[in-house]
């Protein structure tokens, strides 16, 4: 195989994690065992950096600062929600990152993000193509809601549910102390279209007495008359009742349970921005059962948690970022880097390789039978699955104030060759 030598960018995109910045250490830290690569950039937010041509050189970065992004939150250099368009309507943004990657001789490109950005890659690959420039571009998967196809699951995940398990462990004691006069909470978890991260804190489970005691996801229809029964009959058995909500719940004709009491806000890619499901099943609780009942909703707390992050997920992000710079290097182009369950007991996890088309194009539920016949709480299935993800704990460095310490780069853009000014959607 011929060597490809140039520069290479990696850009991080979507919705942070505690974890991602594992993934771009793996990449930085791999890219500067290779010759054939000369200088390691970073896109400053997203896809948008590489647009505007806003690259920080992160070969000039000390080895330090590199390792220290293991223990740090959110992404590092910069995230964005900026969906391109579809290039049979407009190939202007698509081009536009072609010329930036040729002005800087830039031969391979990392991007980790969920569909949208695996969708992204995988048109710039097909142009690339056509435009006969030889570039090598690599998907790293990325995000909490742990939806992605063709991957046994996906960092961010493990991290995610740990947090959450544990919110729950402690919001739940708080209940069962209190439950003469707090008698009930409903807990609300990210998660759009999938349950996944509240089918996590089944794992705080582990008797009939801990919290939480009812999981509703986006999976199983939802039914207001059912959900009252359900928590009636807890109450009747426990005196308390802990209930945790994916905020993506649908009722049977497939409309957002919140869909008659709010209104939705759009982001970038076109996704509603949901939330509130758990407030309105609070008011529920209340009116139709009679008991006082609290709301709880983490919100971004919940996918930046460094503090208890799992050591299990901080080291397959990093090994899917080396992953994704030796399949590159090696020819590999069109691909995301995928986690494979290599076994079970113990568990062992490899890398893998998926098209970038069939990830942009999946999208992964929570298996039917992995949720109990009365769809209000996940199975042992699920619980198998889960628990080896949140194994370990990220060990941070905590300041002399007695806080966590994480590192930020300097904004030190490198300077422009393409001559121009750019709109992005121009």
């Amino acid at each position: 195989m011929e060597k490809l030598t140039g520069n290479c960018v990696v850009a991080q995109s979507g919705g942070p994690t505690a974890v991602i910045n594992a993934s771009l250490c793996g990449v930085v830290q791999e890219a500067s065992k290779y010759p054939e690569i000369k200088r390691i950039y970073g896109a400053h937010n997203g896809i948008l950096g590489v647009l505007l041509e806003e690259f920080y050189d992160l070969t000039a970065q000390p080895a330090e600062k590199i390792e220290a992004l293991k223990r740090t939150p959110s992404a590092a250099v910069g995230s964005c929600r900026y969906k391109l368009k579809d290039p049979e309507k407009s190939k202007a943004d698509y081009e536009r990152i072609m010329e930036v990657f040729k002005a800087h001789d830039v031969r391979y490109f990392f991007y980790a993000g969920g569909n949208d950005s695996m969708d992204t890659a995988d048109k710039l690959v097909k142009l690339a193509a056509e435009m006969k420039y030889d570039i090598r571009i690599m998907g790293i998967p990325k995000t909490i809601d742990n939806d992605l196809a063709e991957t046994d699951h996906c960092p961010g995940y493990g991290s995610v549910i740990k947090y959450l398990a544990t919110s729950v462990m402690e919001a739940g004691r708080d209940t069962e102390s209190l439950y003469t006069s707090d008698t009930a909470t409903v807990f609300e978890t990210m998660g759009r279209n999938a349950g996944w991260i509240a089918a996590g804190t089944a794992l705080a489970a582990r008797s009939r007495q801990d919290a939480p005691h009812l999981i509703y996801l986006p999976e199983v229809p939802f039914s207001l008359p059912k959900f009252i029964e359900d928590v009636k009959g807890v109450l009747r058995e426990l005196g308390r009742c802990f209930i945790v909500v994916g905020e993506g719940l649908v009722d049977d004709r497939g409309q957002y349970v919140t869909a008659q009491s709010t209104g939705f806000a759009v982001d970038a890619f076109g996704h509603r921005q949901l939330g509130g499901v758990g407030e309105l099943l609070q008011q529920v609780v209340e009116k139709e059962v009679g008991v006082k009942c609290r709301y709880n909703r983490l919100g971004t707390c919940q996918r930046q948690a460094i503090h208890f992050a799992s050591l299990t997920d901080s080291k397959e992000a990093y090994m899917a970022g080396v992953a994704a710079v030796r399949q590159a290097v090696h020819g590999k182009t069109g691909f995301m880097i995928s986690l494979v369950r290599a076994s079970e007991d113990p568990y062992k996890c490899t890398t893998g390789l998926a098209t970038l088309r069939d990830v942009a194009n999946g999208e992964k539920k929570v298996p039917r039978n992995w949720i109990n016949a009365a769809g209000n709480f996940p199975g042992a299935d699920f619980i198998s699955y889960a628990r080896p993800l949140i194994r370990g704990e990220v060990r941070i460095q905590v300041g002399d104030d007695g806080l966590p310490v994480f590192v930020r780069f300097e904004k030190n853009f490198i300077p422009k060759r393409t001559g121009r000014d750019y709109k992005p959607g121009g």
